[in-house]
C-alpha cells in the first residue's frame, strides 16, 4: 500500500536524521519547565518560558548541529521577540519544527505502579492544526518502569497500541511520528534486566506499528539506551552500554525504519555524549538506519544554569547550548573525544 504522504514523510525523516545533526527537545510540559526553572532560580511564566526557548532556538551556530526542535503546545503558538512565529523561524534556518502531542502518562488501571500515555482524543484535529502551523514531525512518549514484576504485558501492550494509533494519525496528517517508548533508568536493576525489558517492549511496539499499517520509512524511533539502573550496585561502562544497545536494536528494529534517535533521560550531559559516540562506533557499517540524538536536558542544562543565575548572560548561555550541540553532533558521527570538553573550557 503506497502511503499518500510517503514522499513528504521520508523527506522529513531524511532532514531530521542528517548525518552529524540531531534534534533538540524543547517540549517540557509547563509543570516540568516550572520545576526546572525554579531549580535554576527563574520564575516560570509564559513570557520567561518564551524568552528561554527563544534563547535556545536562536543560539548562533546551533543550526549547524540541530536538525529540528520539538515544541510544546504553548511554544508553537509563540514568536520571537521581533514577532516571527517560532515554526517560521526554525524553517528559515533550515530546521524542522516538531510538536509534542501526547497529554502525559497517567496511572494505568489495574496495573499498580505503571503508566499509560494519553492524548488520542481529538488528535486528528489537533494534528491538522499543527500541520497548518508548520509542524512536520511529532512526538509521543510512553514510560516503561522496571521493578518487581514490572513491566507487565498489559502496560507494554497498552502503550504500544496507543503509540501505533498516534503514529497512523500523524502519517495521515503528513506528519512524521517519533515513537518514544522510554524504559526508565530509575531503579536498581542491572543492564541484563534493562536489555531483556527493552527487547521485549520493542518487539511489541513494532508488532503494533505493523498492525496499524504505519509506514516505517516515514517514522522515527526515540529510544532509551540499554543501561544499568541509577541505583544499580555496579553500573555498566560506556562501551558495554554501547554494545548492548546496538545489539538490541539490531535484533528488534526493522531495517525499513526511517531512523533511530536516542533520549538522554537521567544521564549526565557528558555521559550521554560519550554513549552516543560509542554507539556510533559500534554500529558503523552495521546499522541499517541512521542514528542520532534527541536530547532535552543533556543539551539545555548548562545554558539554563547560566541564564538562570543571570538573565543578562544570554549570549554565554547560547554559547553553552551551541557547544553541547556541537559535542553531540561530533558524537553522532563517532568523532567525539572527551578531551574536547576541557580544550574548550
Amino acid at each position: 500500500m503506497m502511503h499518500k504522504h510517503a514522499k513528504a514523510l521520508t523527506e522529513t525523516v531524511r532532514t531530521l536524521t542528517t548525518r552529524g545533526k540531531g534534534i533538540v527537545a524543547l517540549d517540557e510540559s509547563n509543570a516540568t519547565c516550572t520545576a526546572r526553572f525554579e531549580a535554576a532560580g527563574v520564575r516560570s511564566t509564559p513570557e520567561t518560558r518564551r524568552q528561554y526557548r527563544e534563547l535556545l532556538m536562536t543560539a548562533p551556530g546551533s543550526e549547524d548541529h540541530i536538525s529540528g526542535a520539538i515544541l510544546y503546545d504553548e511554544t508553537i503558538r509563540q514568536a520571537t521577540s521581533d514577532g516571527v512565529p517560532f515554526p517560521n523561524f526554525l524553517r528559515a534556518r533550515g530546521q524542522v519544527p516538531g510538536i509534542k502531542v501526547d497529554t502525559g502518562a497517567k496511572d494505568l488501571a489495574n496495573a499498580p505502579g505503571e503508566k499509560v500515555t494519553e492524548g488520542l482524543d481529538g488528535l486528528r484535529e489537533r494534528l491538522a492544526e499543527y500541520h497548518a502551523m508548520g509542524a512536520r514531525f511529532a512526538k509521543w512518549r510512553a514510560v516503561i518502569a522496571i521493578g518487581d514484576g514490572l513491566p507487565s504485558q498489559l502496560c507494554c501492550e497498552a502503550n504500544a497500541h496507543a503509540m501505533a494509533r498516534y503514529a497512523a494519525l500523524c502519517q495521515e496528517a503528513g506528519i512524521v511520528p517519533i515513537i518514544e517508548p522510554e524504559v526508565l533508568i530509575d531503579g536498581s536493576h542491572d543492564i541484563d534486566r534493562c536489555e531483556s525489558v527493552t527487547e521485549h517492549n520493542l518487539r511489541i511496539v513494532f508488532r503494533e506499528l505493523q498492525v496499524h499499517r504505519v509506514l516505517l520509512e516515514g517514522a522515527i524511533l526515540k529510544t532509551s539506551m540499554v543501561i544499568s539502573g541509577l541505583r544499580a550496585t555496579k553500573r555498566a561502562g560506556v562501551q558495554e552500554v554501547a554494545k548492548r544497545t546496538v545489539a538490541t536494536l539490531l535484533r528488534c528494529v526493522p531495517a525499513a525504519l526511517g531512523g533511530v534517535v536516542f533520549l538522554s533521560g537521567g544521564q549526565g550531559n557528558v555521559e550521554s555524549t560519550q554513549h552516543l559516540n560509542a554507539m556510533q562506533q559500534v554500529a558503523a557499517g552495521r546499522a541499517p538506519w541512521p542514528m542520532t540524538f534527541s536530547y532535552a536536558r543533556a543539551l539545555q542544562q548548562p545554558a539554563l544554569e547560566i541564564w538562570g543565575a543571570n538573565q543578562q548572560c544570554a549570549a554565554e548561555a547560547q554559547q553553552a547550548f551551541a557547544f553541547r550541540a556541537q559535542m553531540n553532533a561530533l558524537a553522532a558521527r563517532g568523532e567525539y573525544r572527551q578531551s574536547l570538553e576541557t580544550e574548550a573550557a
